[in-house]
């Protein structure tokens, strides 16, 4: 078994990293005195991997959208009964989710972890499928499919992402359609399960007062060796264009909501480094932080609300965006005046104060993030499924020059790779909010 202890460059923390014979990779990060234990597993396996070729297979496969949110709806089900329920009897809050790129089971808990942890790494590789029961839950995920697209807030993401993004499959939603799921067999879940659950694809972080060996334990006991597989996840080429500048919708909504941003021109094969994933956040905390000069000009032109005016650095396989969202009784204005201050920044450089105080409270942040259990584990996995480091990532920030974030800055901002997204009142309540 492979054992490595890696260690901050300026943080005095350390954590494990441990190939299990199974093939997992196990993340141990241990907080001593801490009071909750956060234990996450997961699998490089989201929304945008319906098209795949297995290296031990001749050909790629085409499967219906959705597969991984309803496998993560499905795998806590089980001919013993539902995981939840046995959760219950340990104390432990449990959860999972399932993101563009991954899908992950996690759950937090102040006493009985070991007997937790069993839990997890059982039903997690206990896929348990029938025509019946896939048919009980189509209709289960048609309902929370519909919920979606009636809530403004996902909505103005999805109608983003599909101005953005040609054929990428980041533009489809993550729970699929009511059409993709009804063409869901048990078939399709077992193969794709059998596909992207292997060991060699996922992860486990567990971040709290644990005993190592106390884990490993579990884990020798709980874990089947996997044979290892590539996959490789085939998507359509994307034109470096977007489809559209603007697009609108009409919900029920009080305010307009609106989401605009940029679509990243990759480079080398998409690979984002941890050095320029601690640049972009920086970026961002200088363009658009809430002491920023953009923030303030939004804010005293009555155009957004503190706490209406968010961003977003947004990446995967194959895409990378920057977003700005919020509510705003103007956001084609918003939007104009965030490219007045881009296009400011871009002819004028960066100023060295703002850059050296946005490096300080960016590296502060995720400093602070160090001390909650569950910030630690979450961004451990998401970056090691995307080939990162916890501590490159951090120490990232210090190392940073200011010719790395106006690189940035010029490379990201680029006007004719813009889109905006609005939900609109319903036409009856615009009228009101005219009036």
């Amino acid at each position: 078994m492979e054992k490595k202890k890696v260690t901050g460059q300026y943080i005095n923390d350390s954590y494990y990293q441990i190939k299990h014979p199974s093939g997992l990779e196990i993340l141990i990060y241990p907080k001593e005195n801490s009071t909750t234990t956060y234990a996450l597993f997961g699998t490089r396996y989201g929304s945008i991997d319906n098209c795949f070729k297995r290296s031990d297979e001749l050909s790629a496969e085409t499967v219906p959208e959705g597969i991984a949110h309803y496998l993560e709806h499905k795998l806590f089900e089980s001919e013993e009964g539902d995981a939840f329920e046995r959760y219950a009897k340990t104390g432990a809050s449990a959860n999972a989710f399932t993101s563009f790129d991954s899908t992950c089971y996690l759950f937090s808990c102040t006493d009985r972890f070991y007997e937790s942890l069993e839990i997890l790494l059982d039903f997690v590789q206990s896929p348990y499928f029938t025509k019946e029961t896939v048919a009980k839950e189509q209709g289960i995920i048609g309902q929370e499919i519909k919920m979606y697209d009636d809530d403004p807030n996902w909505r103005v993401v999805v109608n983003h992402l599909r101005a953005l993004y040609h054929h990428h499959p980041v533009k489809d939603d993550i729970a699929g359609t009511v059409e993709s799921i009804a063409e869901i067999t048990p078939e399709y879940l077992y193969r794709c399960y059998h596909t992207f659950y292997n060991l060699n694809n996922m992860a486990l972080c567990i971040t709290g007062d644990v005993d190592i060996d106390g884990v490993l334990d579990i884990c020798d006991k709980m874990l089947k060796k996997a044979e290892p597989i590539k996959i490789e996840r085939v998507f359509p080429a994307e034109p470096q264009s977007v489809v559209t500048h603007y697009v609108e919708d009409r919900l029920s909504v009080a305010i307009p909501v609106f989401q605009f941003g940029f679509k990243e021109i990759l480079r080398d094969q998409g690979h984002i480094s941890e050095k320029d994933l601690a640049a972009v956040e920086v970026l961002l905390e200088i363009l658009a932080s809430d002491s920023s000069p953009l923030f303030r000009k939004l804010l005293d032109a009555g155009l957004v609300s503190e706490s209406s005016f968010s961003h977003e650095y947004f990446e995967g396989a194959g895409y990378a965006s920057v977003f700005f969202s919020g509510e705003s009784k103007d956001p084609k204005r918003v939007s104009e005046i965030i490219m007045d201050e881009v296009h400011h920044l871009q002819e004028t450089g960066i100023d060295e104060k703002s850059f050296q105080r946005a490096k300080k409270a960016c590296y502060g942040e995720i400093v602070s993030a160090l001390n909650s259990t569950s910030a630690i584990s979450n961004i451990m996995v998401s970056l090691a499924f995307k080939d990162r480091e916890l501590f490159a990532y951090v120490d990232a920030f210090p190392n940073l020059l200011k010719e790395d974030v106006e690189q940035k800055l010029k490379q990201i901002f680029v006007p004719e790779q813009s889109a905006l997204s609005v939900i609109l009142p319903l036409e009856n309540n615009e009228k009101e909010f005219m009036a």
